[in-house]
């Protein structure tokens, strides 16, 4: 019924479909987001003329709608066998340090002064990482480059993985 609250019971139990008032304020205290960034532009990047592409497209997308454009770069994570002895291998991360070059080279670039940016490192499946971030600053689209070459085709690549399982708009950028 539109325009009518039933009151609730003050003696009511919480059910199992409440969450709990300390989960609540958990989840309220947790990442909280700088208003310039929220609904704003998440764009991957890795340095590629590709994702150039994605990034000119994106600057001029969240210079129209007033949002902040939130860069991602999925760092590479190596899995790195150690043996010790007998044991059987280990698997370390060992993370590449591109996401420095890549922030100190988009820190000099002129074509990002005209909106507010943050560049965010991450690490893992580059699709996972791309919507978690999404979802992370509520952003309203995540622009992507077009995956060209054979580990695209084999593999499948990254904008048609993350167009099929996003739940926010994926603009793929050839």
């Amino acid at each position: 019924m539109a325009g009518h609250e039933i009151p609730e019971p003050a003696d009511r139990e919480q059910s199992v479909a409440d969450p709990p008032a300390d989960l609540q304020a958990a989840e309220e205290t947790c990442h909280s987001v700088d208003p310039a960034f929220q609904h704003g532009v998440v764009v991957g990047f890795d340095g590629s003329t590709s994702s150039e592409r994605a990034l000119a497209y994106a600057i001029g997308m969240a210079r129209r709608s007033g949002s902040g454009l939130i860069i991602v770069h999925v760092a590479n994570r190596l899995p790195t066998t150690v043996w010790a002895g007998c044991e059987p291998p280990v698997f370390v991360d060992v993370p590449d340090h591109r996401t420095e070059v890549l922030g100190l080279e988009l820190a000099c670039a002129d074509y990002l002064a005209e909106v507010p940016w943050i560049l965010v490192e991450r690490g893992g499946d580059i699709c996972h990482e791309l919507e978690e971030v999404g979802r992370e600053y509520s952003a309203d689209a995540i622009v992507v480059g077009s995956t060209h070459g054979i580990v695209g085709r084999i593999f499948g690549s990254v904008a048609g993985r993350l167009a099929r399982r996003a739940q926010r708009p994926v603009v793929v950028i050839p």
